[in-house]
């Protein structure tokens, strides 16, 4: 079977179809190129065609884009000499939609050619927007739902079939940057307000519009083809061209630290293609599209950020269970975080009971919707009847009566054991035999936990990261006793909720925080030490981290850290290994500078809330050293303090998935994204390597560096972790 068909009517038009087999949106591969392109040969090369349109068979989607599992498998594919092989791989792609584009015109006249329309049904992204940037005229149906962009760029790579070019020179640097750069995504008229997009029609007229402009014999030669063509806004050697791309320079080295290599490759594709013709261009696009495919960023961007995210989304590691879609959900505790997840869940259409201790607590709880809702009316992305309804889902009440009926509990009351014991008993009193029961906990021991529960089977962990509305990852956490179907409950829920799931198992701070809390404590460590603060703080930046140690300490809050730190040592006793950060955070504490939330903390803050830099206070407390470390001492020291943990928790079982441990990373505490995550970045820099940087930072600053016995063998074997790990070395 084919992704693509072709008819022709009596009025000599040729619709396209693309109708993806077995999948629900269009994506392409490469045979879906082949097919596309000779159906476009067959009908330019038969007179009784008048024009072409392309268009879906998909019900309100045109394309999603390339399949990214191709991509990801390119390089290994493209025979000894792999750079060779993309780059004439992608050259194919480019010869489809430059036949399209020139549609069979005289290279040197423009003459003749057949007028090649694309219809948009609804979203088009990536390569799905990509071809109808070759073809001569896009008309899009006027869905409100649709997405239109170009989103490469936030999976580690750029729009490489052409769509670098052909928007830069139809939108100028300037006008292209937020879809290329930014990975920007519109509507169907804000892409055409753009100038992405030529027109948005009704629905039910889509066809027709497309057909009677084909029809009309329109002028199909692109201004890129014509004479004289000039850049919109100037091209690198014209005054306000050369200014916006000095500026463009500095945005995206700005933004990306130097460390994401597809975004200086797409600028260099956009400027150098500016200064030579368009069929040169495409090929020094090609050229960089090659060079970011060779980095190994790329490919472990798309494995993360893509391949590994979507599978654990879709429950690749859900046990055998039936459906446990949930209906109605009750959520204790209407704080912070009990309000973010009555939010995520109405939003979701589910039924919520938002329970607190007092009235005023839980409609204090609802109102965090409200406002929610409220600027989404005021940035016109909800209305006024979704406002109605999301509100219309939620019970605000002190009263656990109304948890009957309830298929699901999220508990977010306060830390503490005996709390939540007391709550257990409560809601259990109330609901039925087959209701699961969910704490949401950073900290506490899911097992220990369940001990207060009538069914220890039906008891797990559910750990949201704050704020619960923004952040994609949600860890799960199984306790000794938890069952599938709970386990199952709690993935439905999340893929309801459209968060990323990770499912990890019961030991202190499960997996997020058994990494991010020595990443702080390194940072913090170092200032003791007399490493100049803004060092540690940058260095992170530049190695990819989006926030340094010391800042993500005053967003997540200095009495929080003071608290887990006393908890930890009051458990681990003489084995508490970190009294010297603790010397430091507890000073910070007792100055009463409790991070952004009482804007005073590492960080100085105005009366507004805005950082001000780093706090005077803390070198003068802890001076600065006359010998600083050199930079990659103090990144290696930040990376391998949270990549370390990673590995023992797989060692140990507390990861059972290294694609977990990588999308649970990044999507976490924003692991350094270009790396793939901690096992991806270990891949990258070899296991050999890595084994011996530890044994040199463990004589430098101590055990907490010590090579793990699994990283130590795989060295010796010279072994990589998605080699031994991951879903290919299982399936052998």
């Amino acid at each position: 079977m084919t992704d693509f068909t072709m008819t022709t009517d009596a009025d000599g038009v040729s619709t396209i179809v693309w109708d993806t087999v077995g999948k629900s949106m269009n994506v392409m591969n490469q045979q879906g190129f082949t097919d596309l392109e000779a159906l476009i040969d067959q009908a330019l090369a038969d007179d009784a065609v008048k024009g072409v349109i392309i268009t879906s068979g998909k019900k309100g989607t045109f394309a999603g884009g390339m399949d990214l599992n191709i991509i990801a498998k390119m390089k290994e594919s493209a025979g000894d000499d792999p750079a060779r092989g993309l780059f004439e791989g992608v050259m194919a792609m480019h010869g489809v939609l430059r036949k399209i584009e020139r549609a069979g015109m005289d290279p040197k006249t423009n003459k003749g050619g057949k007028p090649i329309a694309c219809a948009l049904p609804g979203t088009a992204l990536g390569i799905g927007l990509e071809i109808p940037l070759a073809c001569h005229r896009i008309f899009a149906a006027d869905n409100p739902k649709a997405k239109i962009g170009l989103p490469e760029i936030l999976v580690g790579i750029f729009p490489g079939a052409g769509g670098t070019t052909r928007l830069a020179r139809k939108l100028g640097a300037m006008g292209a940057s937020p879809l290329l750069l930014e990975g920007k995504l519109n509507d169907p008229k804000k892409a055409k307000a753009a100038g992405v997009i030529d027109e948005v029609v009704p629905a039910d007229e889509l066809l027709s519009a497309a057909k009677a402009w084909v029809l009309s014999e329109p002028s199909i030669v692109k201004p890129w083809d014509e004479k004289g063509y000039k850049m919109p806004g100037g091209a690198p050697y014209h005054p306000a061209g050369f200014m916006t791309f000095v500026g463009a320079s500095a945005m995206v080295n700005g933004k990306t630290q130097g460390v994401y290599p597809a975004a200086k490759a797409l600028l260099s594709a956009v400027y150098e293609g500016a200064l030579v013709p368009f069929d040169i261009a495409i090929k020094i696009e090609a050229r960089w599209f090659t060079n970011v495919l060779m980095n190994p960023s790329s490919s472990a961007m798309i494995r993360s950020l893509f391949i590994n995210k979507e599978a654990l989304e879709k429950g690749a590691n859900r046990p055998e269970a039936p459906d446990q879609k949930v209906k109605k959900v009750g959520v204790i505790g209407a704080g912070m975080m009990g309000a973010g997840i009555s939010l995520v869940s109405a939003m979701a259409g589910i039924q919520v009971v938002l329970i607190d201790s007092t009235q005023e607590a839980a409609d204090k709880g609802k109102s965090y919707t409200t406002a929610h809702l409220d600027k989404g009316i005021a940035r016109k992305k909800v209305t006024e009847e979704k406002k109605t309804a999301v509100l219309g889902l939620i019970n605000a009440t002190t009263d656990y009566a109304a948890l009957e009926g309830c298929d699901l509990i999220v508990e977010a009351v306060f830390e503490d054991v005996g709390v939540k014991a007391d709550v257990t008993a409560k809601v259990q009193a109330v609901t039925g035999p087959d209701c699961i029961f969910a704490t949401n906990t950073s900290t506490l021991p899911i097992t220990e936990l369940a001990k207060a529960s009538a069914d220890p089977e039906k008891f797990i962990g559910i750990h949201f990261f704050s704020p619960v509305d923004k952040m994609l990852l949600v860890e799960i956490i199984k306790g000794k006793e938890t069952g599938s179907v709970a386990v199952a409950k709690a993935l439905d829920y999340v893929r309801q909720i459209r968060k990323t799931p990770i499912v990890v198992n019961d030991e202190r701070f499960f997996y997020a925080n058994r990494c991010i809390i020595p990443y702080i404590n390194e940072g913090i460590r170092m200032v003791k030490e007399g490493v100049e603060p803004a060092l540690i703080e940058n260095a992170a930046k530049l190695v990819g981290m989006p926030l340094g140690p010391l800042q993500l300490v005053d967003e997540t809050s200095v009495d929080l850290g003071v608290k887990i730190a006393k908890a930890t040592k009051a458990a681990m006793g003489d084995a508490y290994p970190d009294g010297e950060v603790d010397e430091v955070l507890f000073w910070i504490f007792d100055q009463e500078r409790l991070g952004r939330k009482s804007n005073a903390g590492f960080y100085a803050y105005d009366e507004k809330g805005k950082r001000q830099g780093l706090w005077d206070g803390l070198t003068a407390q802890y001076p600065v050293a006359d010998e600083q470390p050199d930079l990659t001492t103090v990144q290696h020291r930040l990376l391998f303090a949270q990549v370390l943990e990673a590995v023992r928790a797989l060692e140990e079982g507390v990861l059972e998935d290294i694609r977990e441990g990588d999308v649970g990373a990044i999507l976490g505490w924003g692991f350094a994204p270009w790396s793939g995550g901690p096992f991806g970045w270990l891949d990258m820099i070899g296991a050999p390597y890595a084994a011996e940087r530890c044994d040199q930072l463990t004589a430098e600053f101590g055990d907490r560096f010590k090579t793990p016995d699994l990283l130590r063998e795989m060295a010796d074997k010279g072994q990589e972790f998605y080699k031994r790990f991951g879903q290919d070395a299982k399936a052998a």
